[in-house]
């Protein structure tokens, strides 16, 4: 590829199509665009992520906070927090569980659930099908169909079989499944002996600098820089997207070379729900004043992020000697269990919490710590937040305000009260949980809405903006409603399906 210009200019593009961001939207969609032969230049703001002694150690990860950004949101009080938002090579996903869920048939639909009625989306999960068989193959999901009541139809198999549980989890699966429930198994991006070979720990927040974890950059990434036509600048960060009348002329952009302007006749922003808002919004000029994709004021609204609560379930005459622990899920009251049969969430295994992680996360001694993670096993509840168009993303004085309104939490309380008892029917009868705070928005979604109204949505069903003809969102953004399922393969799966749909229309 050409070197990129200084300036740029109105008759000279530095490529056919620049993405912003290289986390799960970003490469797929590179990976999907690859063949083609475009010129595609990717535009990452962080570097990669060297190996290092701290990619192993907890005490790095949980206590010290080693590889956690500098970077500081404000929430809608103008409190100030750090959030765990990852600018690296690959995005969050660096040091995301690595839980490849299918988005269930059913959560394409309008659903009642006990906080509202979700609004369905323009797309069904038939749509998307081929797509999510192309997203499990690029991320080489380990899994398994078998005892999910809930499992969606699928035209192929996982990849590769699914993880084994360790024996303590192989007890709780069969302890669950005596109580009539249906344990099954995580679809997991994972090779657990290569895994294990670096070094004996869970993958949940460790980052992957091996290859054993199937994130963004070893899978998504790494497919796409084998062709040429594929170029990724690192250490470059977006700070506006022009446009003039219905076009984006290109982006500007501050990097090792200073300031300069990048322009392509199509752009892609994957920068993630809370970066990708933001940036519509700072980009805001005389003919959008509102921000760029704006004109329905919907860029920023219905934020969502799940909600979470984790539970260490334990009892002093058991030990716990799993590595990694997280293999099963059940999904009994994903699409039930509400006093009126609405749906109440998914349960899945946490990552085996240790004692310096339990230490770094709840504050408490290492010594009590480390007795209590010995003798516990470690779950969590997780439920759809539904979108709320004053649940959002702003920007003001040159930063990220995050006003989340948590919805439907009547319906996670419930779940939280069903999966306590069935850990004490699983013989572990103390159970202590704690739901995840504001400050962790580890599967934001929403902001930028799909939806075929442009006035109520701010992308078309392929991934266009209403209001420009060669700006497109491939991230979680764009997702109208946030299910009760890890949200990282629903956004390959459009990115894959928004590739297959510019390269057949070549410029």
């Amino acid at each position: 590829m050409a070197p990129l210009s200084e300036q740029g200019s109105a008759d000279r593009m530095d490529a056919d199509v620049i993405i912003i961001g290289s986390g799960m939207g970003g490469a797929t969609l590179a990976a999907a665009l690859a063949p083609s032969g475009q010129r595609i230049l990717i535009v990452e703001r962080g570097e990669r992520l060297p190996d290092s002694p701290e990619a192993r150690d907890p005490a790095a990860i949980f206590q010290r906070g080693h590889f956690r950004p500098a970077e500081i949101w404000h929430d809608a009080a103008g409190a100030p927090f750090n959030p765990g938002n990852y600018a690296f090579v690959g995005g969050n996903t660096k040091f995301y569980g690595a839980v490849l869920l299918r988005y269930r048939a059913e959560d394409f639909r309008p659903l009642a659930h006990m906080g509202g009625t979700t609004p369905g989306w323009p797309i069904g999960y038939d749509d998307l099908e081929p797509f999510y068989t192309q997203a499990e193959q690029l991320y080489r999901v380990r899994g398994d169909t078998a005892g999910d009541p809930t499992e969606p139809p699928r035209s192929a198999p996982f990849p590769f079989p699914a993880i084994p549980d360790e024996p303590d989890i192989a007890a709780l699966r069969a302890a669950f499944a005596a109580q009539g429930l249906h344990p099954s198994s995580l679809p997991l991006g994972v090779d657990i002996d290569r895994w294990l070979a670096r070094a004996p720990t869970t993958w949940d927040a460790f980052p992957d600098t091996t290859g054993a974890k199937s994130d963004a950059e070893s899978c998504g990434l790494a497919a796409a820089l084998k062709h040429p036509n594929v170029t990724l600048v690192t250490g470059t960060r977006v700070s506006r997207i022009l446009a003039e009348g219905r076009r984006a002329t290109g982006v500007q952009v501050h990097g090792p070379q200073g300031p300069r302007t990048l322009r392509a006749p199509t752009l892609c922003l994957c920068a993630g729900a809370v970066m990708s808002s933001a940036l519509l919004l700072a980009s805001a000029s005389d003919e959008h004043p509102a921000g760029l994709a704006n004109r329905s004021d919907q860029v920023g609204r219905n934020f969502m992020n799940h909600n979470l609560t984790a539970m260490i379930a334990f009892n002093p005459l058991r030990r716990n000697r799993s590595v990694y622990e997280k293999t099963i899920q059940f999904n009994d009251f994903y699409l039930t269990g509400g006093p009126r049969g609405e749906p109440l969430g998914n349960i899945q295994m946490l990552g085996r919490i240790t004692g310096p992680i339990l230490a770094g996360e709840s504050g408490l001694p290492l010594w009590l710590s480390t007795y209590l993670a010995e003798r516990s096993i470690h779950i969590m509840a997780m439920s759809e937040d539904l979108p709320d168009p004053q649940s959002r993303v702003l920007w003001k004085n040159g930063g990220v305000v995050l006003d989340w309104r948590r919805t439907n939490v009547e319906a996670h309380d419930l779940l939280v009260s069903r999966l306590r008892q069935a850990m004490r029917r699983a013989g572990w009868p103390l159970v202590l949980s704690k739901g995840f705070p504001k400050s962790k928005p580890s599967h934001q979604c929403g902001t930028a809405r799909m939806g075929a109204e442009p006035s109520t949505s701010v992308v078309d069903s392929d991934l266009k903006a209403h209001d420009l003809d060669n700006l497109y969102i491939a991230d979680a953004s764009v997702l109208p409603t946030s299910a009760a399922v890890n949200p990282s393969l629903t956004v390959a799966a459009l990115a894959l399906r928004l590739g297959r749909h510019l390269a057949a229309r070549r410029p």
